[in-house]
């Protein structure tokens, strides 16, 4: 990950920025599940978990060429009312890594129940059985409204910037830009 682009929300008195990073992040996710490159990540370099914010700015990672190949895609172009990408820059040595992955609450035991129903053939009294109420659980981390590429469903993705580490983890980024293994440089 020798390289980076910064694409930043810009203030918009009409919509909320929130709002404006659930767009340009839906629209990010589309283009890296068409290219399916396994090598591009991204962070969040403004997140503040304590507020359950990402803040306004995506940080997109990757090889030089590979985020030339993204932008080359012209993914961006009704966005720039929007947000702003800035070049493809060299990412500053001597920095720390972490690893951003999704986590996947289990907020909804209806939704869980209706699943299990579907797929294992149950009735709805077992499927309560089985999932009582009080298997939701809550979170506060900050999340993304996205709209998933292969289901076409909308969804909360619960973003963890992990710990601080001095070197790179090795491994491939989901369609997300995130990756429960793989490390991404932290400036």
């Amino acid at each position: 990950m020798d390289s980076y682009i910064d694409i930043c929300v810009l203030p918009m008195p009409e919509l909320a920025d929130a709002h404006i990073l659930n767009t340009v992040y839906s629209k990010l996710h589309l283009q890296l599940a068409a290219l399916k490159t396994g090598g591009i990540g991204v962070s969040f370099p403004e997140v503040d978990e304590k507020k359950h914010s990402l803040g306004q700015c995506i940080r997109v990672h990757g090889s030089k060429n590979e985020l030339e190949a993204l932008m080359a895609t012209r993914w961006m172009l009704r966005l720039h009312d929007y947000a702003s990408a800035g070049s493809i820059s060299s990412t500053p040595t001597g920095v720390q890594h972490r690893v951003v992955r999704r986590v996947q609450v289990k907020s909804s035991p209806e939704r869980l129940r209706r699943r299990l129903m579907k797929r294992q053939s149950v009735s709805e009294e077992e499927a309560r059985q089985r999932i009582p109420d009080t298997i939701a659980q809550k979170t506060k981390l900050p999340y993304i409204s996205v709209q998933s590429a292969s289901t076409g469903q909308r969804f909360k993705l619960f973003i963890s910037h992990g710990a601080l580490q001095p070197a790179p983890s090795t491994g491939t980024f989901s369609a997300y830009g995130l990756s429960g293994k793989a490390s991404i440089p932290w400036f």
